[in-house]
């Protein structure tokens, strides 16, 4: 898991071949003003998603985790919860692979306020819980296939 401002962002590319075009993406685009939805940057390898986040609270996100791809995930409109745990301290848990997605049950053992500036990597190795916020917020999840 990575935790820095976005202008950081940069310092981050080497860590996968496909960062660099994200981040040229992200750079180029005006993040505040997109209207929700997907835009596929590499087919099955690169996705962008603009999302609005309805209220959630700790006890109703669930930590998740995914196996192909790296979730980079930049709150824009306000404060934004995210719940971690390690997922080699998580019992085994069903994977959709059609989705991507492996759901645990309970708690995450740590939260970390992400504020708008900021952006969050999650690896398959983080299992998070996203989306914790009182109102609600407007976001981006740039979705990256591992390898």
């Amino acid at each position: 898991m990575v935790i820095d401002k976005f202008e950081n962002l940069k310092n981050y590319v080497a860590l996968h071949p496909l960062f660099a075009q994200a981040l040229d993406y992200l750079a180029s685009t005006d993040l505040a003003a997109h209207e929700t939805g997907k835009e596929v940057l590499k087919e099955g390898e690169l996705v962008v998603s603009f999302a609005q986040t309805k209220p959630k609270s700790k006890d109703e996100a669930k930590l998740e985790t995914h196996n192909d791809f790296i979730d980079i995930q930049i709150p824009l409109s306000g404060v934004e919860t995210m719940g971690y745990t390690p997922r080699a301290d998580l019992a085994e848990a069903d994977y959709d692979a059609a989705k991507d997605i492996s759901f645990y049950p309970g708690l995450a053992a740590d939260y970390l306020d992400i504020q708008p500036g900021m952006f969050a990597i999650f690896f398959p190795e983080d299992a998070h819980a996203p989306g914790i916020s009182a109102e609600g917020v407007k976001k981006v999840i740039v979705k990256v296939r591992v390898n």
